[in-house]
């Protein structure tokens, strides 16, 4: 009988200095932030992720020239804005698609002399849907992007603004005008097109979701439908090109 208390108590002695040491090495991990205890890198095989982006967007307009001898079509800065999603296949391909408010503007100049002052600058708003491939490189934490697809746009809202003129026999009167423009049948309002781009992003461990990822892209659209469907007897193509520039945020699960 003693010989099996003298056993027990050996074996509890021996379970106690085991948990005990233990115990330390745990603390001593705590305090020195030790890799088993404490996560410090991202989780890279996230596979779902969604962010915002933010950033502005420059529009140019192509069209025919026809009775524009006297107009001057510029670039113009707007803004893009929204949500983007992220779904990865393999440690270099993935599939994105972002869901926007993208405002596309452009300004007309009429360049005869008694005209100059005259000009429109035209404020249109797209609800756009680009889906692209996403095609990745580099590191870990560091990654560069290269995208390509294609997008689909409504137009959701058209506003334009400028100074125009009125002539009497003797003066030509200028006018300024800021005013909603109202949609008719020559508007296409669902508009496509093409887009492609480059990125570059820096991973670091989430707070949200499993990795948060901060990056910033370059994309460029091409309409490949015009806005204008054109008159009676009369084809009046007109495309708009964007190149946007966004800062993003997503959380990866």
């Amino acid at each position: 009988m003693k010989k099996i208390y003298l056993k027990l108590i050996a074996v509890v002695l021996l379970c106690s200095t085991a948990i005990g040491a233990q115990a330390q090495v745990a603390s001593e991990e705590n305090v020195n932030y030790g890799k088993e205890s404490l996560p410090i890198h991202p989780d890279f095989n996230a596979k779902w992720s969604i962010g915002i982006k933010m950033g502005p967007n420059w529009t140019s307009i192509s069209q025919s020239n026809f009775s524009r001898i006297d107009e001057t079509y510029s670039p113009q800065n707007a803004i893009d804005a929204g949500i983007q999603f992220r779904y990865v296949f393999t440690d270099w391909l993935a599939i994105r698609a972002d869901l926007s408010f993208m405002t596309r503007f452009y300004r007309m100049d009429r360049n005869l002399q008694y005209l100059d002052p005259v000009y429109t600058k035209y404020k249109y708003s797209f609800i756009t849907l680009p889906i692209m491939a996403d095609f990745s490189f580099g590191g870990k934490r560091l990654q560069g992007y290269t995208y390509c697809g294609g997008y689909g746009a409504y137009w959701a809202f058209a506003e334009r603004e400028g100074k125009t003129y009125w002539m009497t026999d003797y003066y030509v009167y200028f006018e300024d005008f800021d005013e909603s423009r109202e949609f008719n049948r020559e508007d296409q309002r669902l508009i496509a097109g093409v887009v492609g781009g480059l990125g570059l992003s820096y991973s670091f461990l989430g707070i949200v979701g499993k990795r948060d990822v901060i990056s910033i892209d370059v994309l460029y659209y091409h309409d490949l439908v015009s806005h204008h469907k054109g008159y009676a007897h009369l084809s009046d193509p007109r495309y708009l090109n964007t190149l946007a520039v966004t800062l993003g945020l997503a959380f990866s699960f």
